[in-house]
C-alpha cells in the first residue's frame, strides 16, 4: 500500500514539474484554419495571406497551400488551438476533468461535451455561463429487461483566482436510481486547481450521501495532468474513500489523446488498494470525450477575420 502510494506521488511530482515548466508553452495567438474543401480534402494552418479569391494558409504538413474561395465548402477557425514551434496543438477536449474528477477550471457560456466511458455510462455538459455548467448522466440499466437505471444532474461552479494558474470550483452530483424509491444518492464537493488547462494538479474534498444518510468521513480527490506534445497528455485521477476503520485508495495512471475534430480518448489502468484486497488489480479505462456546442461557418460572415 506504502509503495504504491509513493509511486503516485512521485508521479504527481514529475507532472508538477511539467506544469512550473510548460505554463507558457502554448502562447500563441494566430488564427489557425480549418479548412474543408468540396473534395473532402482538409487543411490547417494558420492564415498565410489571402485576397478576395484565394486564401493561403501555412498548412504544417504541406507548407504554404493556396486555396481559391470557390472550391471551399466550410471553413472555421480553431479557438482551441495553438501553433507551438510550427506545429498545430489541439486543445484539451476535456480540460474540465480528469478521467472522472472534475477540477477548478470550467466549460465557456455555450460550450459542452458528451462523455462515454465503456459504453454503459453516458454524461454530457453545457456552459450555461463562463462560469456555471449544468450537466446530465445516465447508466441505461433499462436495456436490460426493465433494469433500474441510475441517472444524475451535475451542477458547478467555477472561479479563477489567479488566471490560468490557480482555480476554485464547487458543485455536486445528485442523482436518484429510477425504478427504485429511497435511492437518492450524491457528493457535494470543492475543488482547487493549480497550473493552466494543460498542466495542473488539483486537490478535491467531497462528501456523500445514500439513501438519507451522509458519509462520515470525506472522499478526497488527487488528480494531475500534464501535456506530452500535439495530441496527448498524461493523467492520473486518485481517490482515497474511509470506509469503517480503514482506508480504501482508488489510483489511476494513463493518458489522453486527442484525435480528429479535437475528440479525446481516454486510456489507462484503475488500481483499488485496501487492507481487505490481498491481491494487485488492475482494471482498465476506456472512455472518449466529444465536445460540442456552436461552430460558425466563417467563409460568409463579415466579422470573420478570414475576410478582411
Amino acid at each position: 500500500m506504502k509503495s504504491r502510494l509513493l509511486l503516485i506521488a512521485c508521479l504527481l511530482f514529475l507532472v508538477w514539474l511539467n506544469t512550473a515548466r510548460g505554463q507558457n508553452a502554448i502562447d500563441s495567438t494566430s488564427v489557425i484554419l480549418r479548412v474543408e474543401l468540396s473534395s473532402g480534402n482538409e487543411f490547417y494552418g494558420p492564415i498565410a495571406r489571402q485576397d478576395s479569391l484565394h486564401i493561403v494558409i501555412q498548412d504544417q504538413k504541406l507548407g504554404e497551400v493556396s486555396i481559391p474561395r470557390n472550391q471551399i465548402k466550410k471553413m472555421e477557425v480553431l479557438e482551441k488551438a495553438a501553433m507551438v514551434n510550427g506545429t498545430i496543438w489541439l486543445m484539451n477536449p476535456q480540460s474540465t476533468r480528469y478521467f472522472w474528477a472534475p477540477n477548478g477550471y470550467g466549460l465557456k457560456t455555450g460550450e459542452g461535451y458528451y462523455q462515454n466511458v465503456w459504453v454503459l455510462y453516458n454524461q454530457f455538459s453545457v456552459g450555461v455561463t463562463n462560469n456555471f455548467s449544468l450537466g446530465a448522466g445516465m447508466i441505461p440499466l433499462f436495456f436490460f429487461a426493465g433494469t433500474s437505471t441510475p441517472v444524475w444532474l451535475i451542477p458547478k461552479i467555477s472561479l479563477p483566482v489567479v488566471k490560468d494558474k490557480f482555480n476554485v470550483g464547487m458543485g455536486a452530483i445528485i442523482g436518484t436510481v429510477i425504478g427504485e424509491t429511497n435511492t437518492g444518492f450524491g457528493i457535494v464537493y470543492g475543488v482547487t486547481t493549480f497550473g493552466n488547462r494543460n498542466n495542473n494538479v488539483n486537490l478535491g474534498l467531497g462528501y456523500g450521501y445514500a439513501a438519507g444518510d451522509w458519509a462520515k468521513s470525506p472522499l478526497i480527490n488527487l488528480s494531475a495532468m500534464a501535456r506530452t506534445g500535439p495530441r496527448g497528455y498524461l493523467v492520473t485521477d486518485n481517490y482515497f474513500i474511509g470506509i469503517g476503520d480503514q482506508t480504501v485508495a482508488i489510483l489511476s495512471a494513463g493518458g489522453r489523446t486527442i484525435v480528429r475534430n479535437s475528440a479525446g480518448i481516454d486510456y489507462g489502468l484503475i488500481f483499488p488498494i485496501s487492507a481487505d484486497i490481498g491481491e494487485f488489480i488492475a482494471i482498465p479505462w476506456l472512455g472518449i470525450t466529444i465536445p460540442f456546442g456552436t461552430k460558425a461557418n466563417l467563409q460568409n460572415s463579415p466579422a470573420s477575420p478570414l475576410n478582411k
